[in-house]
Order: structure tokens, then sequence, then C-alpha cells
């Protein structure tokens, strides 16, 4: 059982943190809104024959910050719901506990990809976030990647009786 209720308390754990990030988003909206609009913009890379890849029209800086806004919300939402599918299953037989793991992995996946592919693929790779030493947010998007994709992990071991 502890097993079981350490899955849950992480996947818990990470629903808040998740929703909180989407909540200071959402209530502080330029404080981060500032940062992907320098990325997008590539205003602060030195000079590189990839600033074509630049976006720099505004109603898009907007539209990619609320895309991420959204996603966090979503990877927030679903895992809290997971946390409860699992907290609802935890005295089940382990096929009754490994079914319910469904939701929850997906808010946590959803989450990692948010970070792995969004922020270090595209933010860092794509608009060269990394050669910003303002804006770069690699290494935070990097302890999000590690938390997420550990609790998946974990999340995902099969239970047995």
């Amino acid at each position: 059982m502890i097993v079981r209720i350490a899955k849950i308390a992480i996947v818990f754990a990470m629903a808040t943190i998740m929703l909180l990030v989407a909540i200071g988003n959402i209530f502080d909206y330029g404080a981060n809104f500032d940062v992907v609009n320098h990325v997008l913009s590539m205003d602060t890379v030195p000079e590189t024959p990839l600033k074509w890849r630049a976006i720099t029209s505004p109603w898009l800086h907007h539209l990619f910050y609320n895309l991420i806004i959204l996603t966090e919300s979503a990877s927030g939402a679903l895992s809290l719901y997971g946390g409860v599918l699992l907290w609802r299953a935890r005295a089940g037989d382990a096929g009754a506990f490994n079914a319910a793991k469904g939701v929850a992995i997906g808010g946590l996946a959803l989450g990692f990809l948010l970070y792995a592919f969004g922020f270090m693929g595209v933010g860092g790779e794509w608009f060269l976030m990394w050669r910003s030493a303002p804006y770069n947010l690699e290494d935070a998007a990097a302890r999000f990647i590690g938390l997420l994709g550990l609790s998946l992990i974990f999340l995902s071991l099969r239970d047995v009786d």
C-alpha cells in the first residue's frame, strides 16, 4: 500500500506544481510573456544566419504563450483528476490500480512534452533560446523534465498483488 500512496502523492504534487505554474502565468501574465516575446523574436540572440526563424508578430507571441498556459493547465487538471482516480482505486487489486493510471500518465506526459518538446526543442533549438543569456529557460525546463519524467517512470511501474 505504501508504494501506491507514494505514487498518488507524487501525482498530486506534480498536478499542484503544474497548476501553480499555470495560475502564476495567468495572474502575472506579463512576467513570462516578456520571456516568450524575446525568445520568439530572437532579439537577444547574437547574430546568426538562423535569425530568419524569428517570429515578431505580437499576436503570435500571445498565441504561443496562451498555448503554453493551456497546456500547463491541462497537464495539471489531468494529473489532478488522475490522482483522484488513483486514490479511489488504491484499495483494489493490482489490475484495477494499474487500469486507473491512464489519466495521470496522460497529464504527466503532457507536462513532460511541453517542457521537453516545447521549451527544449522549439524554444531552445529552433529559436536558439540557449544563446540568449537573459532569456534562457533551459535549466528551468530541465528541472520540470526531470520531475515529470521520474514521476512518469515511477507511476508507470506495474503494481502487483
